[in-house]
């Protein structure tokens, strides 16, 4: 019996919402590990949203109506910050199947290197949202799974990409704030 691939829009789906964020970050070069505590808040967006087209046009591609659109903002706190001031970020990904459990995904500005990037993703065998992102200098490599409904969990690699050794590991609890409402 073959099992049923999740698909990106059945993934996404799941993941709209308010999170409580707990992350351990390893920056192996310098042997430095940093805790921290996020909440991240991510809902649909309409990809005739004016932002959304922009993001298009910045990669010279056409409106495609069969993408899925999310925005993501969150606010970190951090055991690095010796005054506890939070980080702010916000970012639009938009997703461009190739097929159900496979595409591209496009951002108004990348993760580890700050200008606009795009990712491979594929969803693998079980159920994991696998994103792949090939920057200037590195690459990052994340798994993100669901342990149960209400609770995410990711895992990420940066790497150099002149000798694939790697920089920085990460693993991410994400827990779903149930008395938010969901979009």
């Amino acid at each position: 019996m073959t099992k049923k691939l999740t698909t990106i829009k059945q993934f996404i789906d799941k993941s709209i919402g308010e999170w409580k964020s707990i992350r351990s970050t390893h920056t192996l070069a310098f042997q430095e590990f940093e805790n921290s505590t996020s909440k991240i808040y991510i809902k649909h967006i309409n990809v005739k949203n004016k932002k959304v087209i922009e993001i298009f046009k910045n990669y010279k591609l056409s409106l495609n109506l069969e993408s899925i659109a999310i925005f993501i903002k969150w606010q970190a706190i951090s055991d690095w910050e010796d005054d506890d001031m939070s980080e702010r970020d916000e970012n639009i990904l938009i997703f461009l199947p190739k097929d159900e459990n496979s595409g591209i995904v496009l951002r108004n500005k990348g993760y580890t290197e700050s200008f606009i990037s795009s990712s491979n993703y594929f969803i693998d065998e079980e159920n994991n949202l696998q994103i792949k992102t090939i920057y200037k200098s590195t690459v990052s490599e994340e798994r993100i799974s669901f342990l149960s409904t209400h609770i995410r969990s990711r895992f990420s690699t940066i790497r150099n990409l002149e000798n694939n050794s790697v920089i920085q590991t990460s693993h991410t609890s994400e827990i779903r704030n149930l008395t938010s409402p969901k979009d």
